[in-house]
């Protein structure tokens, strides 16, 4: 059905990646109370409670992966899942907003590079194209244009915490593609969640106590279940399923649509304010992502007029 109406499609990475959006915001409240390995493992622990009696009540003929498979599946939850949390609260915690998102923006790029590199994907020049004027809306979004004080502010440790963060990602998205072609989104996601939670849990359990749990507020509880169930098990199946259709590299450009959402829900929850640089950068990213992602039209060949028959 997908196949057929690529819009569906095209709209249901667009919610995931949106909603990723919401994670800058929820990851800060939740590194209040708890530390960033912790906050990962929670919000993957509570996703795997409810990925895993899903995948066995709605995947029809499961089957348990073999040793080649089960490697690859540890790759995405130690990618994607463990290692890529860890990172990504770290810097939700300890780097500017500005500095993580501009990272995590750059994700694309790294993806498109990949895909074509391991995946063989075909990468047009429209897609490369939309790319850029989406990552440069998304630049704009974060820097709020001010893109000499991201300069004066030079290299620092975060950045190699991010940097790891984005090749992570990267390589998530890419070895996704991989599991897909063997498993549905569903298996995928939750054998991936499930994996990484299991990588996290002796972290979390050297640095967590009772009391912190119990003394941990209402918003830090509702920051993780929101990250849990509308940001990994949600998205990361539409994300997935969206990766499967169109190929990991026209994927990626939806991610730009990030910053987006994050801004639009800071100037809603956090009543910072929407400035005239962050609707033009908006304006790019959706145009990067509509042209990148759209199919070019195919010359209709002129039919040959046979002169020696006339």
């Amino acid at each position: 059905m997908m196949e057929k109406r690529p819009w569906l499609v095209y709209v249901m990475i667009a919610f995931a990646t949106s909603s990723w959006g919401s994670a800058f915001i929820a990851g800060n409240f939740a590194t209040r109370d708890f530390e960033p390995t912790t906050v990962a493992f929670l919000r993957f622990f509570f996703a795997a409670l409810i990925l895993i009696p899903l995948m066995f009540v709605m995947q029809k003929n499961l089957k348990l992966p073999n040793v080649k498979e089960w490697l690859l599946l540890s790759s995405l939850g130690l990618t994607g899942i463990a290692l890529y949390n860890i990172m990504f609260f770290i810097a939700t915690k300890e780097a500017p907003i500005v500095k993580s998102s501009l990272f995590i923006a750059s994700n694309p790029v790294l993806i498109i590079l990949l895909s074509a590199i391991f995946l063989k994907e075909k990468i047009t020049k429209r897609n490369v194209v939309g790319l850029i004027l989406a990552l440069a809306g998304a630049s704009l979004i974060i820097t709020e244009g001010q893109w000499a004080e991201v300069v004066r502010a030079g290299f620092e440790p975060i950045d190699i915490v991010l940097f790891i963060a984005v090749i992570c990602w990267a390589l998530y998205s890419v070895l996704g593609k991989v599991a897909l072609q063997r498993f549905s989104a569903l298996e995928s996601t939750t054998y991936a969640v499930s994996i990484g939670t299991l990588m996290l849990m002796p972290l979390a359990l050297m640095e967590i106590s009772w009391t912190q749990l119990s003394e941990a507020n209402l918003l830090t509880w509702g920051s993780i279940l929101h990250m849990s169930i509308i940001v990994s098990v949600v998205s990361f199946i539409m994300y997935y399923q969206g990766i499967k259709i169109i190929g990991a590299g026209k994927a990626s450009i939806f991610i730009n649509l990030m910053p987006l959402s994050a801004v639009i829900m800071a100037v809603i929850i956090l009543g910072e304010p929407l400035l005239p640089i962050h609707i033009i950068g908006a304006v790019f990213v959706l145009i990067g992502v509509t042209y990148g992602t759209r199919k070019s039209k195919k010359v209709q060949p002129q039919p040959v007029i046979d002169n020696k028959s006339s």
